[in-house]
């Protein structure tokens, strides 16, 4: 049964691509979540009247 496991390098290629693909929008995501969490919890600086 090996060749079942044959991936030519068209396919194999592609495949490489989507993987690599959705690992980096994973990645985003997550770094969007975390960059939205963190400005929600900060500070805000206060305003100053120049009056």
């Amino acid at each position: 049964m090996p060749e079942l496991l044959y991936i030519d390098p068209g396919s194999g290629s592609y495949l490489v691509q989507v993987l690599i693909g959705a690992a980096l929008g994973v990645i985003m995501f997550f770094k969007n979540i975390k960059i939205f969490i963190i400005s929600f919890f900060r500070k805000s600086p206060k305003k100053q009247n120049d009056e």
